[in-house]
């Protein structure tokens, strides 16, 4: 049975990373993505707690189709409201959508349940500021984070710009040797068509931003069969 997994991504910069996966998951699954309203492209609090707003996030989820699931895929946009300013936001959107709904930041944490992990290193293209509250939200969670990078892009256009070997050299230099998993937090991060070879290169499952909002929108469609070419989460199935 063909699943539709709709995508509400904040303005422009690794939005082609969905159509990629959609590709790699087989012509039974559908990934329609609305961008959503970015009214300044900037790592910073104030401008992300306006990107995640409720008005921003319910225009983008009015515009989109039938769908059978919702992901808010931007994992700033999410934690930057703290663990239950981040719950009551996926609550509201829920209320607009009217089907299973969630945000890249809970897909990281219900991804790292799945694989079974409980120590992660975080290689974040953020701003140091922005990267630790992601390393808060995942404290909230339960998760032991032994390690944090920043490497201090201010624009989401700016990080979509990084081709695949400056992502796999900057995942493999902030790994830590007590990671269970390392997490690259930014959607606006292209990875989708190289997460095997990031499995390669850093020798542990790792787990990105766009890889995880689809898996976790796909979860909550009811579609958690194991593939492959996807990293370790995607392979791992049910």
């Amino acid at each position: 049975m063909p699943h539709t997994a709709g995508i509400l991504y904040p303005g422009f910069s690794a939005e082609d990373d969905y159509p990629t996966l959609q590709h790699l998951l087989g012509e039974d699954v559908r990934l329609p993505l609305v961008h959503t309203l970015m009214r300044e492209d900037a790592h910073r609090v104030d401008a992300l707690l306006d990107v995640g707003s409720e008005q921003v996030l319910a225009e983008g989820a009015r515009a989109l189709g039938p769908v059978d699931s919702v992901i808010w895929a931007c994992t700033s946009g999410s934690f930057v409201f703290g663990w239950d300013g981040a719950r009551e936001q996926v609550d509201k959107l829920r209320a607009v959508t009217g089907v299973p709904t969630s945000s890249t930041s809970f897909a990281f944490v219900h991804a790292a349940a799945h694989l079974g992990v409980s120590r992660v290193a975080v290689a974040a293209t953020y701003p140091a500021e922005v990267a630790a509250r992601f390393v808060e939200f995942l404290h909230a969670a339960g998760l032991d984070v032994v390690g944090m990078a920043a490497r201090g892009i201010v624009t989401a256009a700016e990080v979509g710009t990084l081709g695949r070997e400056a992502v796999l050299e900057f995942a493999a230099a902030h790994d830590h040797p007590e990671a269970e998993a390392l997490l690259l937090p930014d959607t606006a991060l292209h990875t989708a068509a190289w997460l095997e070879d990031l499995h390669a290169r850093v020798g542990k499952p790792v787990l990105t931003a766009n890889q995880v909002s689809a898996w976790e929108a796909l979860r909550l469609a009811g579609d958690d069969r194991p593939r492959h070419g996807l990293g370790a989460l995607f392979a791992a199935g049910r």
